[in-house]
């Protein structure tokens, strides 16, 4: 590997290996929390902008995966609809709540919003429409990024119930190239799939202690068919994308 690969991955496991320690303590009330949820019959619902959109996807339909979890997903804020009309999405006010209330969130559900930068429209009134109804909220953001650029505009960290800090600095990029002032290396996706993913393998340990462990198998796994199918059919009315 060149000098670069090895930087890139010597960092985000470097990192990886701080969350595991600073982030234990959010990460246990959050596994608290969905449990909860999860034996009430409630649903975690995962909402992401740009970039972040990808967590609200790798949770779902996920082999290993929780069957409770939904994905709000939002094509005009999406990136394969038109990046740049993406970023102007996010950044303006009043559009996202008519998209969350076609999902028919409950109080007593679970609302989890990934957004690095913290700042923007979406993923703060997205906050706000979560604690109107009810649900506990949780952010994957960045602390350091959101101070940076807040200027005077509210932050996803100060609107939820419990923060995941990904301790990444403003920007995302953590690998410098020399000689050119230019960052590459972005690890803010990394970091946000193995913190989700790790609660959720959390939750579903102790819903498994009592045999209430809603998880999917990959379609190639013996009786996947099936137990898949029962999933699908008790958790599609309350998750469109199934």
């Amino acid at each position: 590997m060149t000098a670069i690969t090895d930087a890139y991955f010597a960092n985000l496991i470097h990192r990886l290996g701080e969350l595991r320690e600073t982030l234990a303590e959010p990460m246990a009330k959050a596994a608290a929390v969905i449990c909860e949820a999860a034996r009430n019959d409630h649903r975690v619902y995962i909402f992401g902008t740009g970039h972040s959109h990808m967590l609200a996807e790798e949770v779902h339909y996920r082999a290993g995966g929780l069957a409770l979890t939904v994905p709000i997903l939002v094509g005009s804020a999406m990136l394969h609809e038109g990046a740049v009309i993406s970023s102007v999405y996010e950044r303006t006010e009043g559009l996202v709540r008519p998209v969350l209330e076609r999902y028919r969130m409950q109080q007593g559900d679970v609302l989890i919003i990934a957004s690095n930068s913290g700042v923007n429209a979406a993923p703060t009134e997205a906050a706000d429409y979560g604690r109107e109804i009810g649900a506990t909220v949780i952010a994957i953001t960045s602390l350091a990024y959101s101070t940076a650029i807040a200027n005077g505009r509210r932050r996803l960290a100060d609107l939820a119930d419990i923060v995941f800090d990904n301790g990444l600095p403003p920007g995302d990029a953590v690998i410098d190239l020399p000689g050119s002032g230019l960052k590459v290396g972005p690890v803010s996706t990394a970091i946000g799939v193995t913190v989700l993913n790790a609660v959720f393998a959390e939750v579903a340990a102790e819903l498994s202690k009592s045999g209430q462990a809603p998880i999917y198998l990959s379609a190639n796994m013996p009786g996947a068919k099936e137990i898949n199918q029962k999933l699908v059919t008790k958790y599609r009315p309350r998750n469109p994308h199934l």
